[in-house]
């Protein structure tokens, strides 16, 4: 069965367009949503969760259904998960052919990339930070002084919870003075540099 999915956008808020293409296609069932793309869009999941083996989701546009490169590449999961597979009608994008299987492929090569892009820009972001002086990542609930109050008070039995309570402060907060004292390697106190 081909089930169909249309979105309207902040810009074009008619639908008729898409619609006609699902009903050209001969889409069997269709979900709309009247909704910008970064809020939560229920039609789409009540769509991808009402796909059995053997059905196509088909979609107008790309951008209709994914923010992202990432975001379209998850939702071809979900879909090709559940044995059905994924289709564009005004782009060479079907999953059900040998080429559109290639195209996912790429667009997951691609992906990767990005990702890999991001990921190093990030770091070299943080390490000129860190040469001006930045302080990287959040700042520590407690000073270095109530950190030691706070060790001191776990080394005359004070339960973790009553002193995090006393100093307003989550419980992790209290277990990585610990750490940060009797296991400074761990990793959950190692401010990482990589």
């Amino acid at each position: 069965m081909l089930i169909g999915y249309a979105r309207v956008s902040r810009t074009i808020q008619d639908a008729a367009l898409q619609r006609d293409a699902m009903r050209k296609a001969k889409v069997k069932r269709l979900f709309e949503e009247k909704r910008g793309g970064t809020k939560a869009r229920p039609q789409l999941q009540l769509a991808i969760g009402t796909l059995n083996p053997g059905d196509t989701f088909v979609i107008w546009k790309v951008d209709r259904v994914a923010r992202s490169l990432s975001d379209l590449l998850n939702l071809v999961q979900r879909v090709l998960s559940v044995g059905a597979t994924f289709r564009s009608i005004t782009e060479a994008f079907d999953t059900g052919t040998p080429s559109g299987r290639l195209m996912l492929q790429m667009l997951g090569a691609f992906a990767e990339y990005e990702r890999e892009i991001i990921r190093e820009r990030s770091i070299a972001g943080q390490e000129a930070a860190r040469a001006r002086g930045a302080q990287i990542g959040r700042p520590r609930a407690l000073t270095p002084r109530q950190e030691t109050v706070v060790y001191r008070r776990l080394g005359k039995g004070e339960s973790m919870a009553s002193v995090a309570r006393c100093f307003d402060v989550h419980l992790s907060s209290i277990k990585r003075v610990k750490l940060r004292v009797e296991r400074p390697d761990s990793p959950a106190v190692v401010r990482r540099r990589d």
